[in-house]
């Protein structure tokens, strides 16, 4: 399947008062999806792996040091399935982001060149030919929401004393720049622009290391951070339109491919009343990711025996789960992944396929069945709500006539389980963090 286009809607509601009375508009930006899942299987894993890294690096570093300045929140290593068209400066200037609930700073790859003439347009975002870009004064309290580097001083006489920032990820990749506003720019459904003044963002002047340079990055110029952090674009918008968003991920391998979108705000096309709700889990150690609790894993209704102590986060803020938008599979703790997949073993009819070039440990040959059928399971989580996902959001397509079990296991004993993306497909989930609570429901996602 060719390179499929989806769109990405951004639903802003601009709440009504005595003295100005505005309608409800949506905000739309296009989202691109640049591949189908997989290309390559052991591609797929390995760009999901360097993520886990990145992301269990950036907690780990808040869970063993003691600085006040806030360390990186695990910015996207390239694994992200879903990217969006962002207009940013004046007169606008457009640039592909990788969208990525596991990381709160939207950054982007700036070029200061005066003549940018040889530049191909929306290859960088060129300061220089933006009348509303500022960068931080190193002195602003703002610049302490960024890991700056060592060894630079802050000179507080200087008029210009830009604020730098460092990210360095677990394999060696690292991104530098300066933290700065600029204005961003969303076309309304109206067909008006509305434009957002003093949005904060990372404007990077350097990039080293296969993360955020390499193939898996797949062409874009940055990440939409969507986290819980207040520099994320999820909070910076979300503060004027409740403090919440949602969104629904579609299957990205149909044909025609399903409009996937985003909603900043309250949407009457998310209804309270079909909604699950759980409990967001605070960890300590990280105030980024959308943590989640597992409280146990039924396949065809019945309960396995696993110890919900493989679910909890300990006292160092290792373990939990983490809903996350830029990791493709679902990776879970070892002894909770083995007994599941023991459980699969027991109940597929199917015959298996022992082909460990996949890098799955269930694959079966569907060769000759026109529908084939699979156990269902379910996650019982916080709160007395149990999230259900289809049997194609977790047995998928890897070969021609073979379907494999799209989970990994996770034996480091401090990482998290992730549910990525593709077990995510088919729901509206709306992260409330005014309520703290997460919900999701299979009503309205594939609504335009």
């Amino acid at each position: 399947m060719g390179r499929a286009l989806l769109y990405l809607i951004f639903s802003l509601f601009f709440l009504s008062s005595a003295a100005n009375h505005r309608k409800v508009e949506y905000l739309k930006l296009p989202l691109l999806h640049k591949d189908t899942f997989p290309p390559n299987p052991s591609q797929s894993l390995s760009s999901d792996l360097r993520r886990l890294n990145t992301l269990y690096s950036s907690l780990n570093h808040r869970s063993i040091r003691s600085a006040k300045l806030p360390l990186t929140s695990g910015a996207s290593s390239g694994s992200g399935q879903y990217f969006v068209d962002l207009k940013l400066g004046t007169p606008p200037q457009r640039l592909l982001l990788v969208a990525d609930t596991g990381s709160d700073l939207v950054w982007v790859t700036c070029s200061a060149c005066r003549n940018c003439s040889s530049r191909r347009r929306g290859s960088a975002f060129l300061a220089r030919h933006s009348s509303t870009y500022f960068p931080f004064h190193c002195y602003d309290k703002k610049c302490r929401l960024v890991p700056n580097p060592r060894g630079v001083a802050c000179n507080l006489t200087r008029q210009h004393s830009p604020c730098r920032y460092v990210y360095s990820y677990s394999d060696e990749s690292e991104t530098r720049g300066f933290f700065s506003t600029e204005t961003t720019t969303l076309n309304a459904s109206s067909g008006s622009a509305v434009k957002f003044k003093k949005f904060a963002f990372g404007c990077s002047f350097e990039a080293t290391g296969p993360s955020i340079t390499g193939p898996s990055f797949n062409g874009a110029q940055g990440v939409m951070g969507l986290g819980r952090g207040s520099i994320s674009l999820a909070s910076q918008l979300g503060r004027r339109f409740g403090n919440k968003f949602s969104y629904c991920l579609m299957d990205y391998t149909l044909s025609p491919t399903p409009t996937s979108y985003l909603l900043i705000g309250r949407s009457a096309q998310v209804n309270d009343s079909k909604m699950s709700y759980t409990p967001m889990i605070n960890n300590p150690f990280t105030s980024t990711f959308y943590y989640i609790g597992i409280e146990s894993v039924y396949i065809e209704h019945v309960k396995l025996q696993i110890n919900p102590s493989v679910w909890a986060i300990d006292e160092l803020g290792n373990g939990g789960t983490v809903m996350d938008s830029g990791t493709t599979l679902t990776f879970l703790a070892e002894p909770a992944y083995r007994r599941i997949v023991r459980e699969f073993k027991r109940l597929v009819r199917l015959p298996e396929v022992n082909d460990p070039t996949l890098g799955f440990d269930l694959c079966v040959n569907v060769s000759g069945v026109s529908r084939p059928s699979f156990p269902k399971m379910s996650f019982k989580l916080s709160g007395d709500s149990v999230l259900s996902p289809p049997p194609g959001n977790y047995f998928i397509d890897t070969a021609e006539d073979v379907k494999c079990l799209a989970l990994q296991p996770l034996a480091a004993p401090s990482g998290f389980s992730v549910i990525g993306n593709l077990m995510q497909q088919g729901f509206v989930f709306e992260f409330d963090r005014d309520r703290s609570r997460i919900g999701f429901t299979r009503h309205g996602c594939g609504l335009p």
